[in-house]
């Protein structure tokens, strides 16, 4: 399976200047874990994730005044839409991220989330076989 099969076509952006409140309210609105960062400034895209956000509340840090710009990503991870799903998980797995922008031509078309291979992975008809646990082979 690819990761156009996976991902979200709804993508929320943001600009730098919002606070982590705003990220956090419309990224609940969406029903979405991360939001891509738009900074006319900056080359290219960056995301920020609640991970990040709550990084931020951990540290006591007010939600109000602490921008998005000051907790996103330093740099972007892509992926391609005809990536596996596995090379995609691969990549998240190796990077410590849990979220992958899609990009295609340049254009950005989506973005994939661990979460959304999971759903894959586990819906009816997904490709990838998964061996059960062996308590549930070997019960008598």
């Amino acid at each position: 399976m690819e990761v156009r099969e996976g991902m979200s076509n709804v993508v929320l952006t943001l600009g730098p200047g919002h606070t982590l409140r705003d990220a956090a309210t419309r990224m609940t609105e969406k029903g979405v874990g991360a939001a891509v960062v738009i900074d006319e400034e900056s080359p290219g895209p960056r995301i920020i994730s609640e991970r990040d956000i709550l990084n931020s509340l951990g540290k006591g840090e007010d939600p109000d005044s602490e921008s998005v710009g000051d907790h996103m990503s330093d740099m972007l991870i892509s992926a391609a839409p005809d990536w596996s799903l596995e090379r995609a998980a691969t990549e998240m797995a190796k990077r410590h991220i849990r979220h992958l922008v899609v990009v295609d031509s340049g254009d950005l078309v989506g973005i994939l989330s661990m979460r959304d291979i999971v759903r894959v992975w586990t819906s009816e008809g997904a490709t990838s076989e998964m061996t059960p646990p062996e308590s549930e082979t070997t019960a008598a």
